[in-house]
């Protein structure tokens, strides 16, 4: 698998070569240059809203007590960064989260909740598609092509949602626990199916938790309608509200669509050229508006690795005091 994201990564480098040079470096640079130091700043600040509420929507997802907001917020920060810089997916950075965790809550609790979270964020992303197709269909005049495009994308992420549902409530982890466990992979399938009975007991009794998850996760998809607003005012790209939406949708649906490339890299920045084009706004300006957002992604790597070599350096303090207050609250 690594493999062949590293080949991915490397063609999507190569789409994103021929794209600057098909579009042309200097309209690219000469839109850039309408972003100033302090306005690269502000571009970073919008994502802390959008982290904080997403943090409520992985809170809601723990089938018992969740531990401290503060402390999930820190591991969230730092596992998104981890899946940004590394090579598998979004299974390092989920792997982080949890054992940033281990302090306060065990992995059989927070194990159920990062799947949940994953499953409720999925949803709420899939809800933006909708609202964005609405608004492409009543408000902003687009190609057929876009249109065919996003439904396309609704499609792709309505059936992996319902796959990934369906497993976790037709007993399928527990199944796969038990096949492992035959052919001799794994020692015994008692953590399969603890996890198993976890995700399914939350989907039946904690309905409304369920309903709060997706609606916070929402929430922070919809800030980011905010963040796509303030990096196209900061370039001096005229823009409503209605298109950020568009915007963000169709972006977050191509990074879901196209999760085994690294970082989308290539495919992101191809269909913000081609979306921003139908807008009118120039394929130029979609390449610039990309570039700025890997500039966001940049800067929040860097804080959220911060956060994970600071809590590297406490795991020790911890393991030799395990009766010590906990450092976040």
């Amino acid at each position: 698998m690594k493999t062949i994201r590293a080949i991915l990564l490397v063609l999507g480098l190569v789409i994103f070569v021929v794209l600057v040079v098909h579009v042309g470096a200097g309209s690219i640079l000469a839109v850039l240059g309408r972003l100033t130091w302090w306005q690269l700043i502000l571009v970073c600040l919008p994502y802390v809203l959008i982290m904080a509420v997403d943090t409520l929507g992985w809170r809601y997802a723990f089938i018992t007590t969740p531990p401290p907001y503060r402390r999930m917020l820190a591991a969230r920060t730092a596992g998104e960064a981890v899946n940004l810089v590394t090579a598998l997916g979004s299974v390092g950075g989920e792997a982080i989260k949890v054992w940033l965790l281990r302090p306060a809550v065990p992995y059989d609790e927070s194990v159920p909740s990062v799947v949940i979270a994953k499953t409720t964020s999925t949803i709420a992303q899939a809800l933006l598609l909708v609202l964005g197709l609405g608004l492409v269909v009543t408000v902003i005049p687009v190609q057929g092509d876009v249109v065919r495009a996003m439904l396309a994308l609704l499609a792709v992420e309505v059936l992996l949602v319902g796959g990934f549902v369906g497993t976790q409530l037709a007993g399928l982890v527990r199944r796969a626990g038990r096949a492992l466990a035959w052919s001799g992979l794994i020692e015994n399938a008692a953590a399969a199916e603890q996890l198993d009975a976890r995700l399914r007991g939350y989907y039946r009794n904690d309905w409304r938790r369920f309903l709060l998850s997706v609606l916070f996760h929402f929430a922070g998809w919809t800030l980011g309608i905010l963040e796509v607003w303030v990096m196209l005012s900061v370039l001096q790209i005229p823009v409503t509200l209605a298109s950020a939406a568009v915007v963000e949708a169709l972006g977050s649906a191509v990074r879901f669509a196209s999760f085994l490339v690294p970082g989308s890299v290539g495919v992101l920045e191809g269909a913000n050229a081609q979306f921003f084009g139908a807008l009118g706004l120039g394929a130029s300006a979609g390449l610039a508006y990309s570039l700025v957002r890997r500039a966001r992604q940049g800067a929040w790597i860097g804080i959220g690795l911060i956060v994970l070599l600071a809590a590297r350096l406490q795991a020790p303090a911890a393991s030799a005091a395990p009766d010590a207050p906990a450092h976040y609250s």
